[in-house]
């Protein structure tokens, strides 16, 4: 418990280093993610933009990205890191890798939404003469809101655990916090400092996220 007490400032500045990974993580990921979402699901069969060959290739390149491993995506996707930034480890590469990885994920998450919105809906909105890419936005994104909501909420909670995975291969936060000081020293009470924190960060924007979901359902 000691250990824990002495380590207590670095262990708030990592929790600020994490949220700030996954932070920024989800916004560039979660923004890449709704566009490719929505590329997959306005070029699919019977989609506004219905184009088999565009939808064809951008769920073939989502398919072979989203299944890999993260901790087989960070050194497959380093050299393109490298490339872009001058270096393959760091936070800055961790969230460029974690928001490549996470636009894969959410594009799936984003798409399996949108196809819940009734076709019905969709031909009454254009029949009004609302154009193809109105009818996007004012009614397919207001329609899945809910659900894309839920859906993003479970995106963050991956992201948390891609940036405790980053800190074992050269970011910061609380995965490297609890490889560094809890697992090399031998102190499993400075791990598990680290996994109480973690958890209460994910079950804060969990309850935030059912919280708001519930809201826009309701409407």
């Amino acid at each position: 418990m000691d250990q824990v007490i002495e380590l207590l400032p670095k262990l708030f500045e990592e929790t600020g280093v994490t949220l700030y990974l996954v932070a920024v993580s989800m916004v560039f990921g979660g923004i890449g993610g709704l566009i490719l979402g929505l590329a997959l699901y306005v070029t699919r069969q019977g989609g506004i933009y219905a184009n088999k060959a565009v939808f064809t290739v951008l769920n073939v390149i989502v398919n072979f990205f989203r299944p890999i491993p993260f901790i087989i995506f960070i050194p497959a996707i380093q050299p393109l890191v490298r490339a872009l930034l001058g270096t393959g480890i760091g936070n800055d590469a961790m969230i460029m890798a974690i928001s490549i990885a996470a636009t894969f994920g959410v594009s799936r998450i984003v798409e399996q939404n949108l196809v819940t919105v009734p076709h019905g809906v969709l031909e009454a909105s254009r029949a009004s003469g609302a154009s193809r890419l109105r009818t996007i936005w004012s009614v397919v994104l207001p329609e899945a809101l809910g659900p894309l909501i839920l859906g993003y909420t479970f995106v963050f909670v991956a992201i948390v655990e891609m940036s405790a995975l980053a800190g074992y291969l050269g970011g910061g936060g609380l995965g490297s916090f609890a490889i560094q000081w809890g697992f090399r020293q031998f102190e499993p009470i400075v791990t598990w400092a680290a996994v109480i924190v973690i958890v209460i960060v994910v079950q804060i924007v969990q309850f935030l996220g059912n919280t708001l979901a519930r809201k826009v359902l309701r409407r």
